[in-house]
């Protein structure tokens, strides 16, 4: 697909006054600027249900953890008067409390309906759907091993299914530790925001091990997860250098550097605004990629782009990969109600 350029009608970040050294560059300076990035379905869904929260019930609305892994959405909404807590015991009892895109395990449904708790499950769908896979297939008898990061708030919801019934393994590395018994049935599941590439060669390694180990009936990844990789890669093999805008506890931005570097740029860094970028960076740089995570608003994105014209990176080519359409129903607690 051939990179086009663009014209983004960036509108200017109220307070961005930082700028760039316009440097002697080897060739033309140009942005390459991947697409599809940031905001998917599921986390569109879990900010409109905070922010319609809010509007129903009014300030404060209680949301457990943050509602999507980003710096600059959480403080939006924390103005705005949502509360952010750890624990389901921190709100009081009988409030609204909003259960995050990264899905929650079946005790803490039990906990806030013990404190009365009118919740409002933000989950998106497709971590929902691995829920439920999870369940079906610990009922049906399976150990499934589960790939996903050690303490990531979406294990945890995942695991919390069926935890009798579940190994996590976190990475090819953690493969050759775990022992299983031989008469078990065994299938996989994983994260849904993973490298594709590293969760693929997870699953190799688990089948050498365990040749009789079972696929789910579908790829767990999500699909903007696999699109904004798939991007990247294509971006990051014509770029000297990578910025991923997102927030360092978004996995799926955290493996964007990552997928990054595998793919040919020659350096890639994650920042949560533009004035996190450094000067340095771009010394003897003429092409520069830009990308954002599914948790990331465009106008993070708009913010990068205009300091980087400062410096004389003014043409930008978005080079796109794929088409993202998909929009999810607001949770059924939010939804105009029928008149009869």
């Amino acid at each position: 697909m051939t990179p086009e350029p663009i014209n983004l009608g960036m509108p200017r970040i109220p307070g961005t006054t930082r700028s760039l050294p316009n440097n002697p560059v080897d060739g033309h300076k140009r942005v390459l600027l991947a697409a599809p990035r940031g905001y998917c379905a599921g986390v569109d869904r879990a900010v409109i249900a905070v922010e319609k929260a809010l509007e129903r019930f009014g300030a404060p609305v209680y949301v457990r953890k943050e509602i999507v892994h980003n710096k600059h959405v959480v403080s939006t909404l924390q103005e705005r008067g949502a509360i952010f807590v750890d624990e389901v015991d921190e709100a009081p009892e009988g409030s609204h409390l909003v259960f995050s895109a990264h899905g929650v395990s079946p005790a803490v449904v039990d906990q806030a309906e013990k404190r009365n708790m009118m919740t409002i499950d933000a989950t998106c769908p497709l971590v929902t759907k691995v829920h439920r896979e999870a369940t079906r297939f610990a009922r049906d008898e399976y150990h499934i091993l589960f790939i996903g990061h050690d303490g990531h708030e979406e294990v945890e919801g995942t695991m919390g299914e069926a935890p009798e019934s579940m190994t996590l393994i976190d990475g090819p590395h953690a493969v050759a530790d775990i022992v299983v018994p031989d008469d078990r049935k065994l299938v996989w599941l994983s994260q849904t925001t993973l490298s594709v590439d590293e969760t693929m060669e997870t699953v190799r390694l688990l089948r050498e091990k365990f040749p009789h180990l079972q696929d789910p009936p579908s790829d767990d990844i999500c699909y903007a997860t696999q699109n904004r990789q798939v991007a990247i890669k294509k971006v990051a093999a014509d770029a000297e250098l990578v910025i991923v805008v997102g927030s360092a506890n978004s996995s799926n931005s955290v493996r964007l550097v990552e997928v990054a570097l595998e793919y040919g740029a020659k350096a890639a860094y994650r920042v949560d605004y533009a004035d996190e970028i450094k000067p340095e960076w771009f010394e003897g740089i003429a092409s520069v990629g830009v990308t954002s995570g599914a948790s990331v608003p465009e106008e993070l994105v708009h913010e990068v782009l205009e300091l980087l014209a400062t410096g004389g990176y003014t043409d930008v080519v978005e080079v796109k990969t794929a088409e993202e359409d998909l929009i999810f129903s607001l949770p059924k607690e939010l939804r105009p109600s029928r008149q009869s």
